[in-house]
Parts: structure tokens; sequence; C-alpha cells
């Protein structure tokens, strides 16, 4: 438990790098739903234990990266040596070149989804604070990886792992998004049955849990799949089927 706790404070700490985040408030973290009379020596122990692991990891003195500083604590390190800060900074350079440069985009998204290990502030999220910023990251992963997906269909539709983006949709009913890019990607293997029925159940689906119709870009996806619209780009057996023959 004082390992997770101590985990707490370093993740308090590295989602504002170079920020003072108060005493009262990596308490609250700690403790809210158990008020301690000595939360604060509590808490100066964890400090304490960080700072003897940062120097051991770093070679550097603990107190100099974890710096006491406002009534609180800060950790002195760049954003850019945080995973959580590399991956928005990737993100949100990959969505720009998703229209630009699909290629570049690719590679950038890649990268910032590769730095994923697993659920979002794992071990570390029963805290308010970090519950709030592990559902932020996880929303902006899918984001992420509907803005990868996006770029792919640009590039090669054959890049597009449709088996991961149908659980991926399934998983996240709520999401349209998915399921545009799901009926597109669908499409664009020459499955236009397939991507049709992805529609419906998207509909039945938001139907049941929300009483919601799906939104405009969906529908338009299914009306351009239905008159196989030239602007979704022609499926792949069309493709194969327009190709000469061989000698």
């Amino acid at each position: 438990m004082a390992s997770q706790r101590a985990s707490v404070v370093l993740t308090m700490l590295a989602l504002s790098p170079g920020i003072p985040v108060t005493a009262d408030q990596l308490v609250d973290e700690l403790w809210a739903d158990q008020p301690m009379a000595n939360a604060r020596n509590a808490l100066q122990a964890n400090v304490r234990r960080l700072r003897k692991l940062l120097q051991t990891v770093t070679g550097q003195d603990g107190a100099e990266i974890l710096r006491t500083a406002s009534n609180g604590y800060v950790l002195d390190t760049p954003a850019e040596a945080v995973d959580a800060h590399r991956f928005l900074e990737l993100a949100g350079t990959g969505a720009g070149l998703t229209g630009p440069d699909p290629a570049r985009a690719i590679d950038t998204l890649e990268a910032a989804l590769a730095l994923w290990r697993g659920p979002a502030l794992l071990d570390t999220s029963e805290g308010l604070r970090c519950r709030i910023q592990a559902a932020h990251l996880e929303e902006r992963r899918i984001t992420a990886y509907e803005d990868l997906t996006a770029a792919r269909l640009s590039v090669d539709a054959a890049r597009v792992p449709v088996s991961e983006l149908r659980q991926l949709a399934a998983e996240h009913s709520g999401r349209e998004r998915l399921s545009e890019l799901l009926m597109l990607a669908l499409y664009r293997d020459g499955r236009q049955a397939e991507a049709l029925e992805v529609f419906h159940g998207a509909r039945a689906r938001l139907a049941g849990d929300l009483g919601l119709e799906p939104g405009r870009a969906l529908h338009h996806a299914y009306e351009a799949i239905l008159r196989q619209d030239e602007t979704l780009g022609e499926p792949r057996r069309a493709l194969a089927h327009s190709a000469p023959a061989l000698a």
C-alpha cells in the first residue's frame, strides 16, 4: 500500500511537471475517503521514499528532482520526459497531419500509440484527480486510433486491421466515428453488405442504449455506400476485376 501511495504522488506530480502541486491536493488525492490526523507526515514519508527511488534510478539528487515548493512539491523534469505528455503532443501533431500529409500522420500517430503499455494510470487512479486524468487520456487514445485509421484509409485501406477496428467499435459503441471508419474499411475491402450491417447494428445500439438516431456523418456514410459513391474509392474487388488479364 505504501508503494502504491508513493506511485500516486509521483503520478500527480508527473501530470504537471514543473508546476507545484500543493500538499493539500496530494493529501486529498491519497486519503479523501479516509481522513488522517497525521496525513502530512505520511505524505512526507512517501516523498522521501520517492526521492530515494529517483536518486537510485537517475543517479541524481532525488531532492533536486522532486523539490519542495509553494507549500507542496514539484517534479523538476521537462514535459517531454513524461510519456503522457509525449503522447498528447504526438497525438495532436498527428491529428493535424491526417488531411495534408496522411503518410506522416501514420508515422506520428503510431509513435504516439506505441507509448501505451496498458490502461492509463494503472493502479493509481482511485483518487478523483487521477480518475479524471485517466479518463481524459483514454479518450485521447481512442481519438488517436480513429485519426490513425482515417490516415491509413487515405493511404492504403489494406493497412487497416479490420478485426481490431471491429472489436474497438463494439467496445465503444457510442463513438459513431469508429463505426463510420469500420464501414468505410469494409467497403474498401469489397464487403459492402457487411459495411451496411455495421450501420444497422450501430443504429440499433444507439436507439436501445440512448434513444438516439445515428448522427449525420454516419447516415452520410451509409447513403454513400448504398449508392457506391465514387468519393469512397473503389472497393478492392472492383479494383481486382478492372486489372488486365495475364497473357
